[in-house]
């Protein structure tokens, strides 16, 4: 993914070692460690601090220090005993950093390396779980199930362990004052660790800080509150995971001496920071330490400084994705201060008896974006009062990231795409390869050679879970399993759907099978065999979405003997973004079935059509600007205004009929122009439609761009072009 130039040995000391008073860090040079830490901690605070709950930039999928580290053949020639650690790391170690649970992660983990690419001076917040988020195991009678995870974040490269600058062989730690469940004051400890994302060309970095509160003198709440990602053990271990993230951050910033002056609140879950602010402004105007003596005025006008400090991105609409607690329990857990301030900026209209965490983090922001057009409309209605400030930023995803290695290969080979890897805008400008015959037959074999991957991989993933049925309690969760044969097995060359996301009821993942009979006619009478490859988590507290995983699996058998095979689902447990980046590049369309205007973007859809890949999808979220009047791939289902119903999750109002009856309508046409002699002609131009339209607009260089126009950073100029080139590639709010 960067230069394939040979590396000597004696180089790398130079070039990818650095050293400060907070530790040792292997990938990039001194000069470039010197030259951000130098950014961040620069008087002018000229930098960003981005809050995430969660961030999600496995190494496996994607690593410019693994890349450039595959240029040494021979690695006895590393003398160096430390670098020679450095490398067996990157190269042979463990490369999972399992704290993310999905869309919203991963988008960090995409957003923090366009930031690397573009050189932005930014540093990411977010919290480190010894035990991640969690592992699935899913069997066929049972369905989901929920196991910790076991990793090592002291032997997973890229991830480093701070040192105390004032004491190097201790780890930095902080302190941050806490009140416990009984109400008395407490302390907790975190240490701190760090996380690099590189950029491309491994002169550039942002730092994830990652707050590992999960220490043994750490009271046991708090200990457990910080064992795993989305705990829903409790209301009080969830609303302590949010105090951590938030109220972590100033005491990290303080020890690294970054001074940073605007504050990105990825959702609301780190907006507690804003808390802390407001009262050290209230401290300031009151000139003592007392804020609940403040009056609403000096705290509304505490408030409005504060906001001009922080952007905020919400990222749904779903009343499950924005926190509410009791304010009985959150009077046991924090002091009178944040409670008088919460009184008055996080009051709920329809909950009175809670503190809206949503509605705090509309309060307190100089600018409030939704993440594509339709969500920021959604967002207008469900908060009308902060309207005026409410735009639109569509998210997109890291193009080097999810760009499959065969595609790569065929735009590092076409001149019209030249400087694609730094530019994600000239496919705007490269529409003459959708009648280059060359580009298109190059296309359409590296499409063939990734859905063969994907195929081979999940065929490998049948047969193991076959031989397992005699070594685990675990029943294989596919049907195919249990009849793996040569005639069984699946075909790369058939119709391959792809569906894979969080498991939440709005999303419907079942909706296609509402009416398997219709389904396995319209197959079967026409002779069209159809693969559909289904991934992805139910939250472990989440029953009705475990109920739609249970489902699918109920439905394999009935659909593979009522179209005599010619339909197979499989399930592929345990998703992630490694199996994500085989699904969006080998699969023949997308598919994405949420009840609309439910899903507030979306994101895996925009990763298969950064490798030419058709999405099949409700008019939701990116597709509703991704799809061009059909020239990326194809609509179905309702497209109602959006009212009270259309925003209702209740089950009776998901609209299965309707819109799988739509769907049920529009499948045959797809099939057709797969199955027809001439099928290369409809999906190809579909594919390269793709690229040309969409990848300049739902590429992650772009969003950055936009989002610099809310930071109000101070670039060079060369830079400060580049960022504008970037932004003019599309314009979000119009």
């Amino acid at each position: 993914m960067n230069s394939t130039r040979p590396i000597a040995t004696d180089q790398l000391k130079k070039e990818m070692l650095a050293t400060s008073p907070i530790g040792t860090f292997f990938g990039i040079s001194q000069r470039t460690f010197d030259h951000v830490w130098g950014q961040l901690t620069d008087p002018a605070g000229n930098s960003v601090v981005y809050i995430s709950m969660e961030i999600g930039a496995d190494p496996d999928v994607y690593s410019p220090i693994r890349a450039r580290l595959a240029n040494i053949t021979d690695s006895h020639q590393i003398t160096d005993s430390r670098l020679l650690d450095f490398y067996n790391t990157f190269v042979h170690g463990p490369q999972k950093i399992p704290t993310y649970s999905g869309g919203l992660g991963i988008l960090a983990g995409d957003t923090l390396k366009s930031y690397a690419d573009c050189h932005l001076p930014v540093i990411a917040v977010s919290l480190l779980y010894r035990q991640g988020y969690f592992a699935q195991y899913v069997d066929s009678q049972l369905g989901q199930i929920s196991q910790t995870v076991d990793w090592h974040p002291e032997s997973t490269p890229g991830l480093y362990l701070l040192q105390n600058p004032d004491n190097p062989e201790m780890p930095l730690q902080i302190e941050v004052p806490f009140l416990n469940e009984y109400g008395q004051e407490t302390v907790a400890t975190a240490q701190v660790w760090m996380k690099m994302e590189v950029s491309c060309d491994l002169d550039f970095f942002v730092p994830e800080i990652l707050l590992d509160f999960y220490r043994s003198e750490t009271p046991s709440l708090i200990r457990n509150a910080a064992s795993q990602l989305y705990n829903a053990e409790s209301s009080m271990i969830k609303a302590m995971q949010r105090r951590m993230l938030g109220i972590g951050i100033m005491p990290a910033l303080r020890a690294l001496g970054v001074t940073s002056k605007t504050f990105h609140l990825n959702e609301q879950h780190g907006v507690v920071v804003a808390i802390q602010l407001i009262v050290d402004e209230l401290t300031n105007i009151l000139q003592h330490p007392q804020i609940e003596l403040a009056s609403d005025e000096q705290v509304f006008e505490a408030a409005r400084i504060v906001s001009q400090r922080l952007v905020y991105t919400i990222h749904t609409p779903v009343k499950a994705g924005h926190d509410r607690f009791n304010k009985s329990l959150y009077a046991g857990i924090s002091e009178k201060s944040c409670q008088r301030i919460l009184d008055l900026l996080a009051h709920d209209e329809d909950s009175p008896h809670s503190y809206n965490f949503t509605q705090l983090a509309m309060h307190v922001n100089r600018s409030a974006n939704s993440v594509s057009r339709l969500h920021r409309d959604v967002t207008c209605r469900q908060f009308p009062q902060f309207a005026g400030k409410i735009s639109a930023i569509t998210n997109g995803v890291h193009h080097l990231t999810w760009i499959s290695d065969e595609r790569a290969k065929v735009f590092d080979a076409t001149p019209l795409l030249s400087g694609w890897r730094h530019n994600p805008g000239v496919f705007a400008r490269a529409a003459e390869i959708i009648d280059d015959t060359d580009f298109r037959e190059r296309l359409s074999s590296a499409w063939e050679a990734d859905s063969k991957t994907l195929i081979d991989a999940v065929n490998r993933m049948l047969i193991l879970h076959r031989t397992q049925m005699s070594m685990t309690w675990i029943d294989p969760p596919n049907y195919l399993s249990t009849r793996v044969d040569a005639d069984s097995s699946l075909k790369p060359e058939v119709f391959t759907v792809g569906f894979a996301r969080r498991f939440s009821t709005y999303k419907r993942a079942d909706l296609i099978f509402n009416d398997i009979e219709q389904l396995c006619r319209i197959s079967v009478d026409n002779n069209w065999p159809i693969n559909f490859l289904f991934a992805g988590k139910a939250h472990p507290a989440d029953e009705p979405g475990k109920t739609v995983i249970k489902n699918l699996l109920n439905h394999q058998e009935e659909l593979y003997r009522k179209s005599g095979g010619l339909v197979n689902l499989v399930f592929i447990p345990n998703y992630d973004m490694h199996i994500a980046r085989k699904l969006v590049a080998g699969v023949h369309c997308w598919l994405n079935s949420p009840k609309r205007p439910l899903e507030a973007s979306g994101t895996s859809g925009m990763k298969a059509a950064m490798n030419g890949v058709p999405n099949v999808s409700i008019m939701d979220g990116w597709w509703v600007e991704g799809y061009h009047d059909g020239a990326t791939g194809w609509k179905f289902g309702h497209e109602g205004p959006i009212d009270n119903a259309s925003l209702s999750e209740s089950r009776e109002e998901l609209l299965y009929f309707e819109d799988s009856t739509s769907f049920y309508s529009l499948l045959p046409l797809i099939l057709s122009a797969f199955y027809d002699n001439n099928r290369s002609k409809v999906f190809l131009d579909k594919g390269i439609n793709n690229l040309l339209l969409n990848i300049p607009i739902f590429n992650t260089h772009r969003m950055a761009a936009e989002y610099l126009q809310r930071y109000d950073l101070k670039l060079p100029v060369d830079q400060a072009l580049e960022m504008k080139h970037f932004a003019q590639l599309y314009s979000s709010d119009i």
